[in-house]
């Protein structure tokens, strides 16, 4: 039998799956927008450090990181990310 075809008949176990979806795709989005960041942060020639990298990855805050990467579009420096936002 395969899970992914199999229909939990439950209504707990029905919740559940679906939270535990939801909570995946906000996880999913989130390092998305991290990995954006990053990314347009490196086309510009900006230097980012393993603290600061870190600190965008760990990040879920999903309002917070679409801040981040507008803010990554016009930063001088990885530093400036921080400083206009938090």
């Amino acid at each position: 039998m395969k899970s992914e075809t199999y229909e939990y008949l439950s209504d707990w176990a029905r919740e559940n799956i679906a939270k535990g979806k939801a909570e995946g795709k906000a996880e999913g989005k989130a390092e998305g927008q991290a990995e954006a960041i990053l990314t347009v942060l490196s086309a510009r020639g900006i230097e980012v450090s393993e603290d600061i990298s870190e600190k965008i990855r760990k990040c879920h805050d999903l309002d917070r990181l679409a801040a981040w990467l507008r803010a990554a579009a016009t930063v001088g420096s990885s530093d400036a990310l921080f400083s206009d936002i938090d």
